[in-house]
């Protein structure tokens, strides 16, 4: 059985962590490959087994930072947004990895109404990006300012909350 076909079927946790098991650099990319794949079973699961993956694997996963914001600019679908942006937390950001279209989609979705764990990635994500320039920050503050005007869930507040706190530990 290929692995396509593996991932075109309903997967259990211990199918999920064999796969996410081989550590080796084929294995991955073969998952990478399948992530965009036109069934949408295949591309979550893919997107599913290597939210498993070690965090060794951290680095080879940055390396498919830009790939994984194209992915999730383009996606329509909530789960594999939700373990897009699961990916994407995992690795550290640098000035240099800042993308204003990723920005300006984080920033967008922290008052929207996607689902509330996107909502909380899209905060922390926007919040590592923003850390790095004054003005940026400014405009993040700005912008969980305005999410006083909503019922957040606790998982919001609970993000709000320590956000605001590393803000203030930094200044």
């Amino acid at each position: 059985m290929t692995l396509r076909e593996k991932l075109a079927d309903r997967l259990h946790i211990n199918d999920i962590r064999l796969l996410a098991a081989d550590d080796t650099l084929s294995a991955r990319e073969a998952l990478y490959g399948l992530i965009g794949d036109s069934e949408e079973r295949v591309g979550y699961n893919a997107l599913w087994v290597m939210t498993h993956f070690a965090s060794s694997a951290n680095g080879w996963l940055a390396t498919k930072r830009d790939g994984l914001i194209n992915q999730l600019l383009a996606c329509n679908h909530v789960g594999k947004k939700r373990l897009l942006l699961t990916l994407l937390d995992r690795l550290s950001v640098q000035p240099e990895d800042i993308r204003t279209d990723y920005l300006d989609f984080c920033l967008a979705a922290i008052n929207s109404s996607e689902p509330y764990a996107i909502r909380v990635f899209c905060m922390k994500q926007a919040y590592a990006q923003c850390r790095l320039y004054p003005e940026l920050l400014q405009e993040f503050s700005a912008i969980l300012e305005m999410t006083d005007q909503s019922e957040l869930s606790p998982g919001l507040k609970s993000a709000k909350r320590n956000i605001l706190k590393q803000m203030a530990r930094a200044k």
